[in-house]
């Protein structure tokens, strides 16, 4: 909205976020309880689809995750509705994972740690932390995505779907945990100090 040549940007509500991030996760989850896979692929892809009309709507902005994530998830929802065979979907955290892995990695090797760029105003660290933090980050979607690869190759359907929707999740949790001393012994308190 634009008022007397300002422009007021948008306080997006708190819920947005979350229902953004997981709500499409816990939208697949319910249907595949209740309908299996293939209605619950297709749950998936309403959800996020939702999602980032919601981020729209509510924040006028999409974010580039959950953006970069709808469209995977587009792609290979899309293909196992299509081909009728979970392979596809299956295959789509390997992907996200993997891509997130080669974006912060390559980042690093050309001397930009991404995640700076994406949490550097919430929690300002020195540059040596921000490295260290991506390359870890890097390391572990790498991790996260092999992970995937096995479980679906190598469990049963409900065991990869349970593992999808709460294994994920957790190991990322606390692997975020994780990552707190690294992030004190780097912050920067001045710098946070002066903003």
């Amino acid at each position: 909205m634009l008022i007397s040549g300002f422009m007021i940007q948008r306080t997006a509500p708190k819920w947005l976020k979350p229902a953004v991030e997981y709500g499409p996760l816990a939208a697949f989850f319910i249907a595949y309880m209740v309908y299996g896979l293939m209605p619950a692929t297709g749950v998936l892809l309403a959800a996020t689809a939702l999602g980032l009309c919601l981020s729209l709507v509510f924040a006028r902005r999409v974010p580039w995750m959950p953006l970069i994530t709808a469209v995977v998830v587009g792609v290979f929802g899309g293909l196992t509705l299509w081909f009728n065979d979970d392979t596809f979907i299956k295959m789509k955290p390997t992907i996200v994972q993997a891509l997130f892995s080669v974006v912060l990695l390559g980042g690093l090797a050309v001397g930009r740690p991404l995640l700076k760029l994406l949490l550097g105003a919430a929690w300002p660290m020195d540059d040596r932390g921000w490295r260290r933090l991506t390359l870890r980050y890097g390391l572990f979607f790498a991790a996260m995505a092999a992970l995937n690869e096995v479980v679906w190759r190598t469990q049963s359907t409900d065991f990869w779907v349970t593992f999808k929707v709460f294994g994920l999740i957790a190991l990322t949790l606390l692997f975020a945990l994780a990552q707190a001393p690294l992030m004190m012994r780097h912050h920067d308190a001045e710098k946070a100090a002066g903003e």
